[in-house]
């Protein structure tokens, strides 16, 4: 036994030797890993404004002091202008153009640049930081919006869809008025874009020539549209414009448009409702922070008014079916060290602690199904407009298909032709008197569109 203990301590620089190799090795165990003495800095870009901005920027604040602290993570955001501009910035940082910005670790993306960013190599399949459980944990749907060419390129951080904006002051004064005759009109016609029309139609007679709507995304309207009557608005990479279908998305639209019954016009649809210059509008659910409590007439007049927020209007007979869009994240391809790091602030922003109050405060649907299907804090939010958009969305979760339109190269100019092509041919008829239209009307279109 005495023999045994001292051969075993006869070589105390052995031991010494192999504790410092054991040290050595534990350290050498994650050497992509950032820690509190070797930390890594990530690069973020957002498009988030106002409240949402302060909200978001918030949280990456409240992370870097807790779990970015503990494991030396240190996220640095930026905020970009607008969409248009953060993928121009994108596109420029990927193709090395001169003067152009180095690309961030982390951004938010939209899908047409991510498809030209996944061709060039640039970036992270998700599925190398997150296991088949940690994906499981987000909407299926949402998952699947963010595949390009079977790699999980995207990741969902918010989503919104869109819904009818209402001026029920407006409205009730309108309606009001119509109530002792048979032409009357009720907030439960607003469900159909048929029922929409028709009060736009009792709306122009009643307010001496005034439009009562306004597609804030045309070309969403006519998507979404074409999904509810059970077709394709896009097929094949071209536009499916000869369909039954298509022609009660050009009937509700075009005629009405020309008519002065519904609003030409080329941006944001809260800027009409701050006007009172349209009455119901179809926009994002992400938008209701933007819209006002009074109307400001042309005359300069102030007048207090109440918005309320009803689901996506569905054409009669069809499906319940809205659109998919909001904000996903990519991980530009870098280190390990960096791919770690930002995929762990990543897992952190979209956990139900941080995704729930995070898109409640801000009109955005929750993009993890333990917050997805959580419904007793759908209001939670001081912004009352923003209160009624979840609340409205939430219906929506539970009634509606969510739609995710296509992703191919050519697909946004596709989408602008569309826009402009329509709006121009409708606003052309409205300029030659609007009172008829032209029966071959939609024929030319068509011709016009696919030449």
């Amino acid at each position: 036994m005495k023999r045994s203990m001292c051969a075993h301590y006869a070589n105390p620089l052995g031991l010494f030797s192999i504790l410092i190799l054991l040290v050595f090795l534990s350290a050498c165990q994650n050497p992509n890993r950032p820690s509190p003495k070797n930390p890594v800095s990530i690069t973020l870009w957002h498009i988030y404004v106002e409240q949402m901005k302060t909200t978001f920027e918030g949280l990456v604040d409240e992370f870097n002091v807790t779990v970015g602290a503990k494991q030396g993570i240190v996220i640095q955001v930026a905020a970009v202008a607008n969409p248009s501009v953060l993928s121009e910035k994108l596109l420029m940082a990927a193709n090395g153009d001169p003067g152009a910005p180095e690309i961030p670790d982390i951004s938010v993306i939209y899908p047409p640049v991510a498809a030209t960013l996944s061709a060039k190599g640039l970036l992270m399949d998700f599925a190398s930081q997150f296991t088949k459980d940690g994906i499981s944990r987000y909407v299926d749907a949402f998952i699947e919006a963010g595949m390009i060419d079977g790699h999980h390129y995207l990741l969902p951080i918010s989503k919104s869809t869109e819904v009818l904006y209402v001026n029920k002051t407006i409205f009730d004064q309108f309606a009001g008025d119509l109530s002792a005759t048979q032409n009357g009109v009720t907030l439960t016609q607003l469900e159909t874009f048929e029922g929409i029309i028709d009060a736009a139609e009792k709306y122009y007679a009643w307010s001496g020539g005034k439009t009562f709507y306004y597609p804030d995304s045309l070309f969403t309207y006519s998507m979404i549209g074409m999904e509810q009557m059970g077709e394709h608005l896009v097929r094949d990479r071209k536009l499916n414009l000869t369909s039954p279908a298509f022609k009660r998305i050009w009937d509700t639209y075009y005629g009405p448009a020309a008519k002065g019954r519904v609003a030409i016009f080329n941006t944001f649809g809260d800027y009409l409702a701050l006007t009172g210059d349209a009455v119901a509008i179809t926009g994002s659910s992400a938008g209701a922070i933007f819209y006002p409590d009074s109307v400001i007439h042309k005359d300069g007049t102030k007048e207090a008014a109440e918005f309320i927020v009803l689901p996506f209007p569905v054409f009669s007979g069809g499906e319940k079916v809205a659109i998919q869009r909001g904000v996903d994240m990519c991980v530009i391809k870098s280190t390990p060290v960096k791919e770690y790091a930002a995929s762990v602030f990543l897992k952190w922003l979209t956990s139900p602690e941080q995704n729930l109050p995070f898109t409640a405060s801000t009109g955005f649907i929750p993009v993890v199904k333990q917050a997805f299907d959580a419904t007793s804090n759908v209001g939670n939010s001081d912004n009352a407009m923003i209160k009624k958009a979840r609340l409205a969305t939430s219906t929506m979760q539970k009634e509606y298909r969510f739609y995710v339109q296509p992703v191919f190269d050519g697909f946004e100019a596709m989408q602008k032709n569309y826009i402009k092509e329509l709006q121009d041919r409708a606003l052309a008829a409205r300029n030659n008197g609007g009172g008829t239209v032209p029966d071959d009307a939609r024929f030319n279109f068509i011709t016009a569109f696919n030449e």
